[in-house]
């Protein structure tokens, strides 16, 4: 147990936020939980825990992060905007780090956990079946990849900065595809059009990882000394193929959408072809949906392995369930934010 330690946890109110919070109470933490103003608190599982002071603030405000920060020992940095407008994203993401960052380098609170992203890997130099992991190259281009990378990325170079400060303790972690009961269909299994689903590459690996596995292994980085410095991908064991995921979902669900099967080789090659016809000829006038646009395809698409040995080694972490153990936790009654062991 470690309750001698205060956490300071953004994010805490979203969906990876509520289980990190929930899993750092369960651990002994006490946790200052930011959340964004007008949040209705009420309905957090964790909101009337004595353990628990929920702080509203909008962290692309400076004004009063100060405050917020001082008396803790850690943060847990999960904030971050999926705006589509890249303005938008930026504030939400950059500038509510580098707000944050400023407040902990004037109260010297120096250790940091990072949530990042599988989205700043450089996915078009990565051969088909070759192995992600922290080795691999951070996109070299951001202006061809979607607004979430492009500010996760400069988030990153926030971050590192921080990190060269004396005496930072700084671990940033890469999680995979996070999915759990409110979010099971995902980007990185296909893309819905109407009433179908289009299942693109369906024997590839799906970078999976259970929000409680991931919560798991975020709040673990905090105490892992040896993970000071070093930058980490959290997925999960034992991976399902976009298919086999695709149908226990299916059969599980009772308006499940009817899911069509894509060549991935053939898909990439559409993709590739109007991405040409449209810079060499249209000049790029054209605005293609992303699933043409190939290095966007190649983020959510391309035939991957994935590997935790990492977060294993550093985080001292393994998986608590199985993707199969996972679903069954996310289609039970069981509450998964139960208070008991608190």
């Amino acid at each position: 147990m470690v309750s001698y330690m205060k956490l300071l946890i953004t994010g805490a109110a979203g969906f990876l936020g509520q289980y990190v919070t929930v899993n750092a109470l369960r651990q002994g933490y006490a946790v200052s939980a930011v959340v964004r103003p007008q949040h209705n608190v009420s309905s957090l599982p964790w909101a009337n825990h004595p353990a628990v002071e929920i702080v509203e603030a909008d962290l692309s405000v400076a004004e009063g992060l100060d405050t917020i920060v001082a008396g803790v020992d850690g943060v847990i940095h999960l904030a971050a905007s999926k705006s589509s407008d890249f303005s938008e994203s930026y504030q939400g993401t950059v500038v509510a780090t580098e707000n944050l960052l400023n407040a902990m380098e004037r109260a010297q609170v120096l250790r940091l956990v990072s949530i990042s992203s599988f989205s700043v890997y450089d996915y078009s130099q990565l051969l088909d079946g070759s192995t992600l992991d922290e080795t691999c190259p951070i996109e070299a281009y951001p202006a061809v990849r979607d607004v979430y990378a492009q500010t996760k990325l400069i988030q990153e170079q926030v971050v590192q900065k921080f990190a060269s400060l004396p005496h930072a303790a700084v671990t940033i972690l890469r999680p995979g595809m996070i999915y759990g009961r409110e979010m099971l269909w995902n980007a990185c299994q296909g893309a819905g059009a109407g009433p179908f689903w289009l299942l693109i590459g369906s024997r590839s690996q799906m970078p999976l990882t259970y929000v409680e596995n991931c919560a798991d292994a975020i709040v673990s980085a905090m105490v892992a000394e040896e993970a000071v410095g070093v930058t980490i991908n959290i997925v999960d064991d034992d991976l399902p193929s976009r298919k086999i995921y695709t149908d226990a979902l299916v059969q599980n669900s009772i308006h499940a959408p009817r899911v069509v099967l894509i060549n991935w080789a053939l898909f990439r090659g559409l993709a590739q072809t109007a991405w040409f016809v449209n810079q060499r000829f249209l000049f790029g006038l054209l605005k293609l949906p992303g699933l043409l646009i190939p290095t966007r395809l190649d983020a959510r698409f391309k035939p991957l392995t994935y590997s935790n040995e990492q977060a294993k080694q550093f985080l001292n972490w393994h998986p608590r369930y199985s993707w199969q153990e996972s679903l069954r936790r996310c289609w039970s009654d069981e509450s998964l934010f139960s208070l008991e062991n608190f």
